[in-house]
Formats: structure tokens, C-alpha cells, sequence
């Protein structure tokens, strides 16, 4: 069984996939203009902890809406086995 995202979730995470999604033209523009390594590695950094950041809303999500409710899936080790 699969969990829909709240409409507010679902659009906080788009907004902060549109920003990653700029984050990473930004260093795509960034090797082809020879930047510098440093200035490029801290972008990718930023794009690191972007995409960590969706990645702990997503779990967070997934822990208050399906491990709670492990009975949707049989039981609570099969809840916590599908992340």
C-alpha cells in the first residue's frame, strides 16, 4: 500500500526540488564558464544538503504516517523494511 503526501508536504518538497533543480544548472554553468574548484565544491556542498533535507522530510513523513500504522502492512518490521 502505498501513502499519498499531503498537499502541503507535496509542495514543499517540489519548491525545494525546483531550487535544487537551479542549484544544479548553477554548477552545470559553473564548470562550462572553468570556475573556480572551490567556488563549485561549495555549491555541490549546498546541493548535498539540499537534497538531505528532502530526503529527512520524506522519512519523517514516512515514520508519522506508515511505522505508526504498521498495520497497514502486517506489522512493524514490515513497515520499517519497505524504507
Amino acid at each position: 500500500m502505498t501513502r499519498k503526501l499531503s498537499d502541503e508536504l507535496s509542495q514543499n518538497l517540489d519548491k525545494r526540488l525546483q531550487r535544487l533543480e537551479g542549484q544544479v544548472r548553477g554548477v552545470r554553468r559553473m564548470l562550462n564558464d572553468e570556475r573556480d574548484c572551490q567556488e563549485i565544491l561549495t555549491q555541490l556542498a549546498a546541493i548535498r544538503g539540499a537534497a538531505y533535507q528532502i530526503s529527512l522530510l520524506l522519512v519523517e513523513n514516512y515514520a508519522l504516517c506508515c511505522v505508526s500504522n504498521p498495520e497497514e502492512y502486517g506489522s512493524p518490521d514490515e513497515a520499517i523494511a519497505r524504507m
